[in-house]
């Protein structure tokens, strides 16, 4: 009996540990859209990859885990270029990928534009 107590407290723990990291991918997932979407660049294979895992002191005091995630993108669909971040919970903490939006985007004036 004690050892079927155990066996249901280790895989509740583990449940717990797959939920947090499929959710801590999820929320890499989408900051890593956004950010190659608002600097108008391509996100590539459409997924981030986990890299890193580590224990960390949590803001609120408690410990918690520091995952990294990579991720790839291209400002011209030719290079890849690789993107990193590294979240504490589900707070992101350092970001390193596309900087600035892009300005392809923005047509200039031409001068049939400006007679009307």
């Amino acid at each position: 009996m004690p050892t079927l107590l155990i066996l249901m407290i280790l895989g509740a723990i583990g449940y717990a540990f797959w939920d947090a990291s499929r959710a801590a991918a999820e929320r890499a997932t989408e900051l890593g859209r956004n950010a190659c979407q608002a600097a108008d660049v391509q996100w590539l294979d459409q997924s981030v990859h986990a890299t890193g895992l580590r224990l960390c002191r949590l803001p609120s005091g408690w410990l918690g885990f520091e995952r990294s995630f990579r991720f790839d993108y291209s400002y011209d669909g030719v290079e890849r270029h690789s993107g990193r971040m590294v979240l504490r919970g589900r707070q992101l903490v350092s970001f390193v990928g596309p900087a600035t939006a892009r300005f392809s985007t923005l047509q200039p004036r031409t001068e049939d534009a400006e007679d009307v």
